[in-house]
C-alpha cells in the first residue's frame, strides 16, 4: 500500500489505517479473540501498517488483542493508543490527564500491547483541569525515556493544539472527518497545516452510513453506540439518505463503491490526511484498502462538491454528554 507522512513528524504510515475500536465495542457483538487476531494479521498481510487502539476500548481488551496480533510483526507496524479517559469512574464519563495517571497508562498499555514503545500516544480528550503544558511535558518525558515515539491529540481545539505543540511537537491530531462531517476544514486544519501536524480521520465512513448499507429501516443491535447518536435517529437517517443517494450515483459512474469514493476523497484533500476506517470484515477491509489506489482529480472533486452542495446533514454526531468533551 502507498505510504504517507503524518505532517512533518517523520512518522510514516500506510495511506489507510485500521481503527480497531469496533473489534471490542460500540458496534454490536465484539469479535472473539482468535477471530480478531486472525483478522488483524490479515490486515498486515494486505498492507496496513497503522493500527489505532486505546485503553478505553473494551476497556483494555482492545489493546490486549491488538498487542497479541501484532507482536510477530511489531517491527513492520505503527501502533497508536490513547490516554486521558477516567476509567475508574465510568459512570461519570470523565477525563483524567494528570501527569501521574499518564505515566501509569503508558506503562500499562506497553504491557498489554506487548511492546517496548508506543509509536503514537494520543491524549484521548482534553482535560480542562490539567494545564496542557503539563500534559505535553509528561509525554515529552515519556519520549525521552524511549517509551513513546510521538505525541498526538484527539478532538482537541486550536488553542490546546498550539499550547501542546509549543512544549512537545504534536505529530497528529485525530478528528472525525468525512464527507458528512467537514467542520475540521474551517476549525483545525489551517493550524495543522501551519504547524506541520498530520490529521488522522476517524469515522471516515460516517460510522458506516457512507457505505450505503444503512438506511432508515436498519436495526442496530442493542449495544450499538449508534442507537444514542442523534445523527442516526430514524428521522435523520431518512433525511440524510439524500447524501448517500448522490454519493452512490457518483460511485456507480466511476465503477467504485461509496466507501471507496469517500476514502479517496479524504486522501485527495491533503497529503497529510490519513483515514482509519474500522471494520471487522475482511471483504470490507479489502474494499477500503483499494481506495488508496483511487486517484480523484480536480474534475472528480468538483463533481463531488457540486453533487453534495446544498445537502444539509441532520443530527449531531455525538449525544450531548460526549459532545461536551470535543474541541476544548
Amino acid at each position: 500500500m502507498k505510504k504517507r507522512q503524518l505532517g512533518r513528524s517523520g512518522l510514516e504510515v500506510s495511506a489507510i489505517g485500521l481503527g480497531c475500536m469496533g473489534i471490542s465495542q460500540s458496534y454490536g457483538k465484539p469479535m472473539e479473540d482468535a477471530d480478531a487476531i486472525k483478522f488483524l494479521r490479515a490486515a498486515v498481510d494486505a498492507g496496513v501498517t497503522f493500527f489505532d487502539t486505546a485503553e478505553a476500548y473494551g476497556p483494555f481488551k482492545n489493546e490486549v488483542v491488538v498487542g497479541e496480533a501484532l507482536k510477530p510483526v511489531r517491527d513492520r507496524v505503527v501502533i497508536a493508543t490513547k490516554f486521558g479517559i477516567d476509567l475508574e469512574s465510568p459512570g461519570r464519563a470523565g477525563v483524567n490527564s494528570k501527569p501521574a495517571h499518564i505515566r501509569e497508562v503508558a506503562d500499562a498499555s506497553l504491557k498489554r500491547l506487548k511492546t517496548d514503545h508506543i509509536d503514537l500516544f494520543y491524549q484521548h480528550r482534553v482535560d480542562p483541569d490539567v494545564p496542557m503544558e503539563d500534559v505535553a511535558g509528561t509525554v515529552k518525558d515519556l519520549i525521552a525515556a524511549g517509551k513513546v515515539r510521538h505525541f498526538g491529540m484527539s478532538e482537541a481545539g486550536v488553542n490546546s493544539i498550539r499550547r501542546a505543540h509549543a512544549v512537545q511537537p504534536v505529530a497528529a491530531l485525530q478528528n472525525e472527518y468525512s464527507l458528512w462531517f467537514r467542520e475540521p476544514e474551517s476549525t483545525v486544519m489551517p493550524v495543522l497545516e501551519e504547524l506541520g501536524i498530520g490529521l488522522v480521520a476517524f469515522s471516515p465512513l460516517g460510522k458506516g452510513f457512507l457505505t450505503g448499507t444503512i438506511d432508515a429501516g436498519t436495526k442496530f443491535e442493542a449495544n450499538d453506540f449508534r442507537n444514542i447518536v442523534p445523527r442516526f435517529t430514524t428521522e435523520n437517517r431518512e433525511a440524510n439518505q439524500r447524501l448517500i443517494d448522490a454519493l452512490g450515483r457518483i460511485a456507480s459512474d466511476k465503477g467504485l463503491t461509496p466507501a471507496q469514493v469517500s476514502l479517496a476523497w479524504l486522501l485527495a484533500q491533503k497529503p497529510w490526511v490519513v483515514p482509519i476506517p474500522g471494520t471487522t470484515k475482511l471483504t470490507r477491509l479489502r474494499e477500503n484498502i483499494a481506495a488508496a489506489d483511487v486517484v480523484l482529480g480536480p474534475a472528480d472533486l468538483k463533481q463531488i462538491e457540486e453533487a453534495l452542495a446544498g445537502i444539509e446533514v441532520l443530527g449531531a454526531r455525538y449525544p450531548a454528554h460526549l459532545q461536551a468533551r470535543v474541541g476544548l
